[in-house]
């Protein structure tokens, strides 16, 4: 039942992103996006318990883009609201700068915004954000601010994440994994590995294993 369930949400989120990505075609720059994960995780921190399924479009126009996301966490829906300013100099060396915006409906959280800093060269890429979580008296939420650093490597399909939280925020996590294209999907297999700070259920370092797969249009 549960895979059925999980096809049939992909089969609905895939076609959305078809129709989509059909009437748009002739916006240059358009793109859309759909996937299903066993368990979303966000920068080392477990979102939901169980497998749940998300949806996205972007528009890039030159260096600069902007896009929504949109992902089921159990008790209501995470909607970010992204831009970004990107370039690679000559010598391979690329950098970013954006803005990011998580909006939640139901109880599950209150808002984050922040500013994201990226930089890359080769199989090294450096991410800076820092941000602020606001304050929600009904869910009992106090203002926060808060910065995540990240440091991945990739090659070939394989890559690994460290990233760290600091300010208001603490904890951090290691996350190893592959993807690779078949048949047009992009699969993918990670294992993430966080501190105790980072683990709201238990309060202790846990070990998950994660499968995804997703489509672009």
């Amino acid at each position: 039942m549960k895979k059925s369930l999980l096809s049939l949400t992909l089969t609905s989120l895939l076609a959305s992103s078809v129709f989509i990505s059909t009437q748009a075609s002739a916006v240059e720059g358009l793109s859309a996006n759909a996937a299903v994960v066993s368990q979303y995780f966000f920068r080392g921190i477990a979102q939901t318990t169980t497998a749940t399924a998300s949806a996205g479009v972007d528009y890039e126009n030159g260096n600069f883009s902007v896009g929504t996301w949109v992902a089921d966490v159990q008790d209501g829906l995470e909607i970010d609201l992204y831009g970004s300013y990107g370039n690679e100099l000559d010598n391979g060396f690329g950098y970013s700068v954006g803005f990011t915006s998580y909006q939640y409906t139901g109880d599950f959280d209150s808002a984050y915004n922040e500013v994201n800093l990226g930089a890359s060269y080769s199989f090294f890429s450096l991410s800076y954000n820092v941000g602020e979580h606001d304050e929600d008296a009904a869910l009992g939420i106090v203002e926060a601010d808060y910065d995540f650093l990240s440091l991945t490597a990739e090659y070939e399909g394989f890559y690994a994440t460290y990233g760290t939280w600091g300010k208001d925020f603490d904890g951090d996590y290691l996350e190893v994994g592959y993807g690779t294209d078949v048949s047009g999907f992009d699969l993918g297999v990670a294992v993430i590995v966080n501190s105790k700070e980072l683990d709201v259920e238990t309060g202790e370092g846990d070990e998950t294993l994660v499968f995804s797969i997703s489509k672009s249009f």
